[in-house]
């Protein structure tokens, strides 16, 4: 009987660490399942914070592509109006300075001519007065040919 008895306890000792075997594996397998849902959580809310990310980093793309594409839009207008107004002064002054220069080209021909009388003058006060008398000197006579 004692033998029946030990045989008896040790099949329930087995069956007790079988039982509570199965037990600890539920409990890993329930552990598992639910580290793998919060991993599964943990990347679903990355993705979103991602997806969201991204959406911002594009608007401000866009934003930033108007803003730019605006701004050198202004810069080329205004580039434009300045390289007009300067092609207009420039050619007031070419204007300016061509009758500046004519005139003192004008001013100067009557100074040199006034000039050239002057000493033309100056220097053949006789021969001003043959060429008074006889208003043809270099015209030849008709003998002498």
């Amino acid at each position: 009987m004692k033998l029946t008895i030990l045989t008896i306890s040790l099949v329930a000792a087995a069956v007790l660490a079988a039982l509570g075997q199965e037990g600890v594996v539920q409990d890993v397998k329930h552990g598992a399942k639910k580290a793998g849902q919060t991993v599964k959580d943990g990347l679903e809310t990355a993705g979103k914070k991602t997806k969201e990310a991204v959406e911002t980093v594009g608007e401000k793309t866009k934003e930033t592509a108007k803003t730019v594409g605006r701004k050198t839009k202004e810069t080329a207008q205004t580039v434009g109006e300045k390289t007009k107004e300067t092609a207009k002064t420039v050619g007031q002054k070419t204007k300016e300075t061509a009758e500046t220069a004519g005139e003192k080209t004008n001013e100067s021909g009557k100074t040199v001519h006034r000039k050239a009388k002057t000493t033309a003058e100056k220097a053949n006060p006789e021969t001003r007065g043959q060429q008074s008398t006889n208003p043809a000197p270099n015209t030849p006579s008709p003998t002498d040919r």
